[in-house]
């Protein structure tokens, strides 16, 4: 789980709170994130965190209290979304794991990621969910035919910020180095080795204090978190 993003963009709130941190219907989005990973049959977990990163390990421990496994790669800098994978990379193993951004809420079921990652085609480096287009986005970053994301054609979705990826989709990235994904996500697309999945329920990218502030009011006016979607589409 990425976790180390400064969030400049939702200051003075996170001035003293680190953005997965932040709060909305009754719980930080990170646990939120996390209660869903176990509802999909996660036990293990690596956090990864720069930016007051002791207050994570604070909040969240060793995961007990969530019925889950969690270890911390702590970063002096943050390195960004690839940088981070590569520098977590001992901790994950060899096979392909679960990437889920710890600033985003989806009621996406994760169980689809879960079963994706032990029948990801054998020359895949990945599979992402795509969502439609926010309006803070409306350039999008990918399209999406027949399962297979491109970068040709018109980009009218939006990489989610979750994924089942290979560790090796960030070889050559070495653990201190400063890497984006989306250049990697992008280079896979042109080579063909990346699936892709339209989900197109609730999912927000929560970037500024006036979207955690809908976010918010829309769950408590629920009543409860949302649960996650058993029927998302895969178009």
């Amino acid at each position: 789980m990425l976790a180390a993003g400064r969030g400049e963009r939702m200051r003075p709130l996170t001035d003293a709170c680190p953005k997965p941190l932040l709060e909305v219907g009754g719980a930080s989005l990170i646990v939120h994130a996390l209660r869903r990973l176990q509802a999909a049959g996660v036990r293990e977990v690596v956090v990864n965190h720069a930016y007051l990163g002791a207050c994570i390990e604070a909040a969240l421990g060793d995961g007990c209290s969530l019925g889950l496994s969690i270890r911390y790669s702590p970063e002096e800098r943050a390195l960004e979304t690839a940088g981070g994978i590569a520098r977590a990379r001992p901790l994950l193993g060899d096979d392909p794991f679960l990437l889920v951004n710890g600033d985003v809420y989806s009621d996406f079921d994760l169980g689809r990621l879960v079963r994706a990652a032990s029948s990801l085609a054998h020359d895949d480096l990945g599979l992402i969910v795509l969502v439609p287009n926010p309006d803070h986005r409306p350039e999008g970053d990918f399209a999406l035919e027949d399962g297979r994301v491109l970068n040709a054609g018109r980009h009218t979705l939006t990489y989610s910020g979750l994924a089942v990826l290979r560790p090796g989709i960030v070889a050559g990235i070495g653990p201190d180095e400063r890497a984006p994904l989306g250049p990697l996500l992008r280079a896979a697309a042109s080579d063909g080795r990346l699936a892709g999945v339209r989900f197109d329920g609730l999912w927000c990218d929560v970037g500024t204090p006036q979207r955690l502030a809908a976010l918010d009011a829309e769950l408590r006016a629920a009543g409860r978190p949302a649960q996650p979607d058993q029927e998302a589409s895969s178009r």
